[in-house]
């Protein structure tokens, strides 16, 4: 079984020697996602809207490789500033139906670009 490389226009090229998204098999292994929005290559200031662009950027990489939001297994949501959480935590439930995946929410002392809010994730197909 070999791995497939996923990538979409509809997310943001990755800023470094990564992939958008790897699947092996039946699972989708998403690189961490900025905020960046793909049309604009321009970042929203507040977190709130930061953690709804990094969402979007998954949905349209999942969806690129045959999968979606109600397909992920795994979450990680690093913040700059664990003050976000509950904002976060809001945006966050709001892309799925209530059967959420696992997941783990870190403070981090930065992100690439000056991003508040980065999110990866693990889905299946």
């Amino acid at each position: 079984m070999s791995k497939q490389i996923i990538s979409t226009e509809n997310a943001p090229s990755a800023v470094g020697p990564y992939s958008q998204a790897v699947r092996h098999g039946d699972m989708i292994f998403v690189s961490g996602q900025i905020p960046v929005n793909p049309e604009t290559k321009t970042m929203p200031e507040s977190s709130e809207d930061q953690a709804r662009q990094c969402l979007n950027n998954l949905k349209a990489i999942l969806e690129e490789a045959g999968s979606g939001m109600d397909k992920i297994i795994r979450a990680g949501i690093f913040l700059t500033d664990l003050g976000d959480f509950a904002t976060v935590n809001e945006v966050y439930a709001s892309f799925f139906d209530g059967d959420y995946p696992a997941r783990a929410c870190v403070e981090v002392s930065k992100l690439p670009l000056g991003a508040n809010v980065e999110i990866e994730c693990v889905a299946y197909v």
